[in-house]
């Protein structure tokens, strides 16, 4: 392991205890990276999170950046609490308290979602002038995109007949899982705050799954048997993310300016630094770590 690598390690290691992150919860990431097979199927997780939206309608313009994704997650989040657990009915107003954006942000992110018949309006029968958000099983589908591909990493690295990830393909199944962790990130925080350039990307449009491309290109020269690398041209790009090509030539040009990595003619990957692949590797044992345990938990409640 390079010196760099070795410095990012320990930056992204710090004080974890007081963020609330129990000591079982940072061993089993510790151990998850160990793995033997832990990078291939962390290239596959990459390779499928970059692949092309499964609908026409432009779902990485609207749910590929943090900001709509956190209002969309507690969106699912509100209904699922208020579905089995008798939480406050999923309204607007009660969504616009949880979003981190402003009321008349939210209101408009819902009304586009109202349009793209990702949400339904449900009419309380109680009150017909109050609203409940229903997120309709495509958006919650997308939203749990990520989630999905985690657990299924999971799945492969422990080598699980039946996989769990089978269970998710079941929207309801899955929109629970996303209220349990947004109950989680609402009691601790959110988990990416520690990765600052993870947290970069995933806060531009089509950003995540950008870098996800690029460490699936990473993983594709330099891991046996995983997935080929998806093209990483402008046009390619920009046509699989829904965006500008020069929304995606900004993107690149701030990777390459600090350092992060290059892209050479016809779009392939020159060099990508130690540093992001070792916090994008982090990253993803959290995230493993979070959503396999949430999931073990509801399996054993579908049982």
């Amino acid at each position: 392991m390079s010196d760099r690598r070795e410095a990012v390690e320990r930056m992204v290691a710090v004080d974890r205890a007081a963020r609330g992150l129990s000591g079982d919860f940072l061993e089993a990431g510790a151990r998850l990276r160990q793995r033997n097979n832990f990078r291939l199927a962390l290239a596959r997780y990459c390779h499928d999170m970059a692949g092309e939206a499964p609908v026409a309608w432009p779902i990485f313009k609207m749910f590929d950046q943090l900001h709509r994704y956190v209002a969309s997650y507690m969106l699912i989040h509100n209904y699922y609490a208020w579905l089995h657990e008798k939480g406050p009915p999923p309204t607007l107003t009660a969504l616009q308290k949880v979003t981190g954006t402003s009321e008349r942000q939210t209101a408009g992110f819902v009304a586009a979602m109202k349009a793209g018949g990702f949400v339904v309006a449900e009419t309380d029968p109680a009150d017909r002038r109050v609203k409940w958000l229903k997120p309709a099983p495509a958006m919650v589908e997308e939203i749990g995109r990520s989630v999905r591909l985690f657990v299924r990493a999971a799945d492969e690295i422990e080598d699980r007949q039946p996989a769990l990830s089978d269970l998710l393909g079941e929207p309801d199944r899955l929109g629970e899982l996303l209220h349990q962790s947004a109950a989680f990130v609402l009691q601790k925080g959110t988990l990416i705050h520690d990765f600052p350039r993870v947290l970069h990307f995933a806060g531009r449009d089509c950003g995540y799954s950008l870098l996800a491309a690029v460490i699936g290109a990473h993983y594709a020269a330099a891991v046996s048997g995983a997935p080929d690398a998806l093209p990483l041209t402008l046009r390619s790009l920009a046509q699989r993310f829904q965006v500008s090509r020069a929304h995606v030539g900004n993107l690149l040009e701030e990777a390459a300016q600090s350092g992060w990595f290059s892209i050479g003619d016809g779009g392939r990957l020159i060099e990508v630094s130690d540093g992001l692949v070792a916090e994008f590797e982090q990253w993803a044992c959290w995230q493993i770590v979070h959503y396999d345990s949430l999931m073990a938990l509801l399996a054993r409640k579908a049982s």
